[in-house]
């Protein structure tokens, strides 16, 4: 959003409040062993400033630096105050103006601007779910949430119960391997879909020598935008054939005769929660080794020396790691109020994907859930400066969506049936059943639905 302000709207005033202490969000959040991206980097990368890395899928210390060199190159820095957790956000319609109060060491700052854009993301970066496991006053060793990892936290010669089936634990597992851990046993509930990737995009390497490097970013993103488009909509359109094939890639990736149903055969259908991808099937190869193993049963408690499972046996360990999930948290855990009122997000409904009916002058960036965040983000971004521009263009000063659908849409905005999303259905908005409110996962609908769609919609009040 600060690099489309600056090239679209180069005489607007700006400043991004950003309540950690450095640059990189999620990638400066996390720091758990192996954290790295699991969508390629041609498309989470910013449109414009190529990825020159050989990795598509990067750790995340390196996308890290990648977003601080991105900030520093285009001279966003100084326009980036840290340490401003904005708490509260409160437009005024006599005004036309927000009036923004965050909170710093030095007590609370107030700001006011004529709009807001929320590019918070939705994790609650405080604190991730945490499940209660009976017993855990017994044990005798560490439980760490990978939300919040120990710095310098000894990995060889223990003993780790990971539990969980998502995208962290399938990362986690094969970097505690290879960090020397004496045992790494992933304990899930119930399985998830495991897809292994190369870790290389080959065909970048050839475009990137033939092409100069914006050129060859920009067609192998087209790439990779249409292949992922392609391969979700043959999933969801064919499931029992997605289900077989996902499944002909873990047998072949794993030793004859092992239990793959047992452990690798989910009761629910690909997509309806995200594939977890492992770069160059590097999670398969720590469980064939011998070195790590999956067991599917449930926690019944902690024991003094590890885990008691509901199926009477015990695994050992020295160190549980609850790879539970993640709490979900709106506009950064901000509150929202509209001329003395309130707004619950979860009464509000999505305009295009990145408004709220009856916010004015707001957005937020919301990525895909079976793509790069950044594709959506990055439209957004663009669509908001182009309001922006033509806001002014017209002497307008306050553009606020109007919902009028009947009946009414209720399906929150994410469509995942992943536990994470459910246990926060009562936070999210909700998306309608036509466009402009129908929120759609597909980047190629959004671009032309965005860029080429009118302004003045009929839907969106201008002023």
């Amino acid at each position: 959003m600060a690099v489309r302000l600056s090239q679209r709207c180069p005489d607007t005033s700006w400043a991004v409040l950003e309540a950690r202490g450095r640059i990189g969000g999620t990638w400066d959040q996390f720091r758990y062993p192996g954290v790295r991206s699991d969508s390629d980097m041609y498309t989470l990368g910013f449109p414009f400033r190529p990825w020159r890395d050989p990795a598509s899928m990067a750790p995340g210390a390196r996308i890290r630096d990648y977003v601080e060199e991105t900030a520093r190159e285009l001279g966003l820095t100084d326009r980036i105050h840290h340490g401003q957790r904005v708490l509260r956000l409160e437009w005024s319609s006599d005004d036309a103006r927000w009036r923004v109060t965050s909170r710093t060491r030095d007590g609370d700052v107030v700001h006011t601007a004529r709009f807001v854009y929320l590019a918070t993301g939705y994790f609650d970066y405080r604190r991730g779910h945490e499940v209660d496991i009976p017993g855990r006053d017994r044990f005798g060793g560490q439980v760490v949430h990978p939300q919040h990892w120990p710095e310098q936290m000894a990995v060889a010669g223990r003993r780790f119960v990971v539990i969980g089936s998502g995208a962290t634990a399938v990362t986690l597992v094969p970097a505690l391997v290879r960090d020397g851990a004496a045992s790494v046993t992933m304990l899930q509930r119930s399985p998830g879909y495991v897809v292994g990737l190369g870790a290389r995009d080959r065909i970048a390497d050839v475009i990137r020598t033939m092409l100069p490097p914006a050129l060859a970013h920009r067609v192998v993103r087209a790439k990779n935008v249409t292949t992922a488009a392609l391969a979700y909509s043959a999933l969801r359109r064919w499931p029992g054939a997605g289900r077989r094939l996902l499944r002909r890639g873990v047998v072949r990736a794993l030793p004859a005769g092992y239990p793959v149903d047992t452990h690798f055969s989910p009761r629910y259908d690909p997509w309806d929660q995200r594939l977890c991808i492992a770069p160059d099937g590097d999670f398969f190869h720590a469980v064939a080794s011998g070195r790590a193993e999956v067991v599917t049963d449930e926690v019944a408690s902690l024991t003094r020396d590890g885990v008691r499972l509901r199926s009477g046996h015990e695994l050992p360990a020295d160190v549980v790691v609850t790879a539970t999930g993640l709490r979900l948290l709106m506009a950064g855990g901000a509150d929202l109020v509209v001329d003395g009122e309130p707004v619950d997000l979860a009464r509000e409904h999505v305009y295009k994907g990145l408004m709220l009916s009856g916010v004015p002058n707001a957005a937020m960036a919301m990525g895909y859930t079976n793509a790069s965040w950044t594709l959506r983000a990055d439209l957004s971004a663009r669509w908001f400066t182009g309001l922006l521009r033509y806001l002014e263009r017209h002497r307008l000063t306050v553009a606020v969506p109007r919902y009028d659908e009947d009946p009414p849409g209720e399906e929150p905005l994410i469509e995942l049936t992943s536990g994470y999303v459910r246990r926060a259905a009562g936070i999210l908005p909700r998306r309608g059943n036509a466009p402009p409110w129908r929120v759609v996962q597909s980047y190629v609908r959004d671009a032309a639905r965005l860029r080429l769609g009118r302004i003045d919609d009929g839907r969106l009040e201008l002023r």
